[in-house]
This record gives C-alpha cells, structure tokens and sequence, in this order.
C-alpha cells in the first residue's frame, strides 16, 4: 500500500520526502524491520524511537513517522503524537476490519476478563462467529494465541481484526485497559458497545492516583466512541458516567436499572438468581461463584441484547459459561477445595474471599502475595482484607520483580497484624502453597489468590516458568504417592 494512502487520513502532519513509496509492513520494534517498513518513533519510559532511526534505515525501512524533524533520507512523516496515529494507519494498512464486524469492549477495575467470556459464550451460543481479546489470549473460529498484553498495539490489534474477519467473525469483544486508553491504543476505535464493569485501587505505580486511573478509564466513552455505553448504576464512577452520557443503558442489583437481578441464592457451584433482561424475567442458574459474577453476567447479558442477540439465546449463553481460567477456579474438590483467583487487588480480594465464605463450611484459608515495583499502597489493605475475612492467610510472594521479597511481606504483614494474627509468612511461593494444601482439612475451602491462570514468577527481571494450579497438582499427587 502506497505510504500516500496509509497517511491521508492523519492529522497535522508535515511530511518530508516522497509518499508513494511501497509500505510492506508496520513496525514499532526497530529489530523486527525489514524491507518496506513503515517504522514508528515511539517514546516510552526507558527508550525513544527516534534514536533508533539509523538502524531502521539500514533495516530497510522506506519511512518513518516522527514527531520531530530527523536527520534521514527517509521519508518523515512528521506528527503531533506518534502513539494516536498508530490506530489511523493500522485501520488504514488492514483495510478497516473493524467496520465489517461488531465491536464491544468492556474496561473496569475488575470482571473484564469474566464479562467477555460471558458475551462470547452468549455468541456462541446464538451462532454469531465470536473473536475475543484479552488477558487470558486471543480466541477465535478454533484458534488461540498467546497473550502479551490485555489490549495489543494498535499493529496487531488491526491486524488482528483482519484475520478475524477474514475467517468469518461476526462479533469482537475485548478487554480494554487502563493503559491501553492512557496511550491511546484505541483512539480511533468505534465501539458497538462500551461496557463498563467498576473502579477501585490498581495500577497507581503508573497512574499516580486514583484520579488519574479513573480519567484512564473514561477515555473509553468520550468523543461519541461508542454507539451504546453499559454501566454498573452500584458502581460510584459508573453512576457518573450515567449523568454525564445520554447513550447509556445500566444494569446492577441495589439500584434502579435497566437490566437487573433479585433474588440471589448461592449454591455449591454456582448462584441462583432472577433477571430481568429489558422486561424480560427468567430464571437464571449461573455456575459461577459470587455476587461480582452476577453483575459480570448483567453486563454480558445487556451488552449482547444491545447488539441484537435473541433473549433467549442471551440467557442460555450465559447458563452456558462454565469456570474462566483462573478466575475463581475451583481446581480440586476432595475434602476439602481449592480454588485460584486473579484477584490481586483489594477489592478482587475481597470480593473473592467473601463469595467463598458464603459457600465455606469450616475454615477459609488465604495464600496471597503482591507485586513488586507496583502500587506499594495497596499491601497493607490487602493483608487487612485478608485478616479479616479469612481464618487463616499464608503470606507469600507474587512476582517480586526487582523488590526484595520480604519487603512486600512485611508491608502485607502491617495490614494483617491490625486485625489478625491467624497467618505465617512462606516466602517461596511454591511452600507456602505446599503449606496451607497440608493445613487443610476436611470441610476447609483454600484460596489461592493473585496469579489467576499466569504461568510465570518474574523475579529479577526473569519470567521463570510457574503455575499455581500445576504446582498446587505436583503437591497433591506427591503428597499421595
């Protein structure tokens, strides 16, 4: 495609050089250019784009899009911001997938993951061919691929977009983060449905304050981005989306709204519970734990209603949706039971801890740790969530990055000690789920929180290979041979 084309639609820009060139290929990583590059001067945190100009010309590349007049016989194409125009040319390149198909994106705190599982469910289940972008990978018509971020650069994600087209998705539904919205990832990305889930503390290493995050999120519904925006009315931040946006259509369970549930009843493997879907009332048999998952399967539910879905079909989609990877999984069920959870923020924590304490007949046991070289604020909330709402807490360590471990901990410790004295520190993540498998006795619910379905420890700037359910399974099958 001719550099000419790629470029039409971009705001202010200047451009140097010839523009009916050949672009081949789109390219932000200077070691992955070729011939017929179009190269990306991106500024990150610990690199700049534009100083590897020399190397891409050498590479091959026949452009650069900058923004700041460079010293290249290249072709500059010079912008205000590199990161906006990125989605511009993507659209651009793959010939605009992303029109040909719907698009619903849900961002929130927590319940990303689990809603979008829920809507492709609900597609499946309504023979609409179903993509879906997110934490836990990309799936489509029989194909996964690896994750590597929640929502991918715009490169691939078009990219994407375009082989899911190409193979017949009728449908994308993808998880939208916080910094996927702060660098403008999704800029140029029309939404069918944006469907928020809820806010609380996370990612304030990056963010700063919870201020700054929630502006992140709420990037997603400006500019008129999205033709339908599906909040939670008991959510606080969601509530000001409603007043701000006249598009919105709310779902929850305290508060009016348009889709809502009643009459919840826990059960042993799931929640009980009566929808009314727009007027519609069924019965509602969830086999997944909690009340977060109830409000995961409203949001699911409105936003497939909001893109034509028969009601039926919604509500047989969601009955449909067994247990997502890693999100309160339950992995064994003997004599007592074991479940992971992704939550490593104090409002996942807590939420997982007490949909189990509903369900737990005897003692609720914790194995957690946090992060390092992230949001330090949240340790001693969570070792206090912790303290409180189970019996007993292994404390551990949870990719300590480039922290000394014990320094987490003792942060988690500060927390805990304020309301319990019920837990031991395991430093070794591994021992101390080995720990709390040889605590647990009869009638006990252990759970194993913070990693979800991950399968690495990144620990001095290593990803060394771990998985909680794969070590959880060594110890068990150990302790019986």
């Amino acid at each position: 495609m001719k550099l000419s084309t790629l470029i039409e639609n971009l705001p202010r820009k200047k451009v140097i050089g010839k523009t009916n060139v050949e672009i081949e290929n789109l390219q932000i990583d200077s070691n992955s250019v070729t011939h017929g590059s179009l190269f990306i001067c991106l500024c990150g945190r610990d690199f700049d784009g534009h100083s590897f100009v020399r190397q891409v010309e050498n590479y091959g590349a026949v452009a650069i899009v900058t923004e700041k007049q460079l010293d290249t016989s290249l072709t500059q194409v010079i912008v205000e911001n590199c990161r906006a125009t990125m989605g511009i040319i993507a659209a651009e390149f793959y010939s605009h997938p992303e029109k040909k198909m719907k698009i619903i994106g849900v961002t929130g705190t927590n319940g990303k993951t689990t809603t979008t599982h829920i809507i492709k469910s609900i597609c499946d289940n309504a023979g609409l061919p179903c993509g879906l972008i997110g934490t836990l990978g990309t799936f489509y018509r029989g194909k996964f691929i690896e994750p590597s971020l929640t929502t991918p650069d715009p490169f691939v994600l078009y990219k994407t977009f375009y082989e899911m087209q190409k193979s017949g998705v009728e449908v994308v539904v993808m998880e939208v983060s916080a910094h996927a919205l702060y660098l403008d990832k999704v800029s140029n990305l029309n939404f069918d449905v944006g469907v928020f889930t809820n806010l609380s503390q996370d990612h304030l290493d990056f963010f700063g304050d919870m201020e700054s995050y929630k502006r992140a999120k709420l990037k997603m519904f400006e500019g008129g981005k999205c033709k339908y925006i599906v909040v939670n009315s008991d959510d606080e931040t969601g509530i000001e989306i409603m007043k701000k946006y006249k598009n919105v259509i709310t779902y929850g369970i305290n508060n009016p709204s348009d889709v809502f549930a009643i009459q919840l009843k826990n059960t042993k493997l799931g929640t009980e519970f009566v929808c009314n879907l727009f007027d519609c009332i069924f019965d509602v048999n969830l086999k997944l734990m909690g009340i977060f998952n109830v409000y995961n399967a409203l949001a699911a539910a409105t936003a497939a209603a909001l893109i034509g879905v028969d009601t039926e079909k919604i509500i047989e989609g969601v009955e449909k949706t067994t247990g997502v990877s890693g999100r309160l999984e339950l992995i064994y069920n003997d004599k007592f039971a074991v479940y992971l959870d992704y939550a490593h923020t104090p409002d996942g924590l807590k939420k997982a801890l007490c949909a189990l304490k509903e369900s737990c007949g005897k003692r609720l046991i914790c194995v957690f740790g946090c992060g390092g070289n992230r949001d330090k604020g949240k340790r001693e909330i969570m070792g206090r969530i912790s303290g409180e709402y189970a019996d007993f807490t292994v404390i551990t360590s949870d990719n300590p990055r480039y922290e000394e471990p014990m320094d987490i901990i003792s942060s988690i410790e500060k927390g805990m000690l304020e309301v319990s004295k019920n837990y031991v520190v395991v430093q070794d993540r591994r021992e101390g789920i080995k720990y709390a498998l040889e605590m647990a006795k009869e009638g006990d619910i252990l759970l194993i929180a913070g990693k979800g379905s991950e399968k690495y420890q990144e620990i001095l700037g290593i990803k060394q290979v771990y998985n909680d359910k794969d070590t959880v399974m060594d110890i068990l099958r150990k302790g019986k041979s």
